[in-house]
């Protein structure tokens, strides 16, 4: 797995060289010698830089297509961490600062504490891995939410359908966690606290890019937005033997 995340950064520099002496802090990202927790004290022990890297990358590729409009804004959803802990960030991409940093919810689907199922199925309950952007917001069941358009097929792409979106959930809260253990689940929307979840949406709305993340290798290798090389690549060849 290691060797295949060294592989793939380096695929993802190549693919974006880096021109001049100043960079700035997306291309800082993609570069392969730089540790972005290095210089942006705020986000250590936050986000790992491996994940950061990955998700610029994608952030990027989508921007570069035209598909993500409001620029600067980045939001990772790591689904590596326990639902009690914060997975949900929002950054700053011109200067590497979090801007928010909470809880979010995965679905019913993927698990307990952990998610660790995903779908991409109608009325699997399950959270859906890759990149999204974010559309409009509307009033709703669950009141002010946000809509959630999923630019990977095959992984994501069946979000609109299946109403995925971000809106709040009062099992979404530090309370919920003192009590149970871990935050509730969803249906599958990456549901976020009450408290501040409007603040989160306004944030957000209008064309950003969120990545969703998990170490699952099967996603890195189906993604062509990470890695459109692979896209490319024989069928049946697997980069992680």
């Amino acid at each position: 797995m290691n060797r295949w995340i060294t592989t793939l950064f380096a695929v993802i520099t190549f693919a974006f060289p880096l021109q001049g002496s100043a960079m700035s802090f997306e291309e800082q990202l993609l570069h392969t010698d730089f540790s972005p927790v290095s210089r942006f004290t705020d986000l250590k022990g936050q986000i790992s830089p491996e994940l950061l890297k990955m998700a610029m990358s994608g952030y990027r590729t989508l921007k570069e297509q035209g598909k993500v409009v409001r620029d600067g804004i980045l939001t990772i959803i790591d689904f590596n961490k326990p639902s009690f802990s914060d997975r949900l960030f929002v950054i700053d991409v011109n200067n590497g600062h979090i801007l928010y940093a909470g809880l979010v919810a995965h679905g019913s689907g993927s698990g307990e504490v952990f998610a660790e199922n995903f779908s991409n199925n109608p009325g699997s309950h399950r959270s859906s891995l890759g990149f999204y952007t974010t559309g409009d917001t509307y009033d709703g069941k669950h009141g002010y939410s946000l809509r959630l358009f999923g630019m990977e097929p095959g992984i994501n792409d069946k979000a609109e359908s299946r109403s995925i979106v971000i809106h709040g959930a009062d099992y979404v809260s530090h309370d919920y966690v003192r009590i149970h253990g871990r935050i509730g689940r969803s249906q599958g929307c990456p549901a976020v606290s009450f408290d501040n979840f409007q603040e989160i949406i306004d944030l957000i709305k209008g064309g950003s890019c969120l990545f969703i993340y998990h170490g699952d290798r099967s996603y890195a290798f189906k993604s062509s937005i990470i890695n459109p090389g692979l896209a490319r690549m024989p069928s049946g060849i697997d980069p992680f033997s």
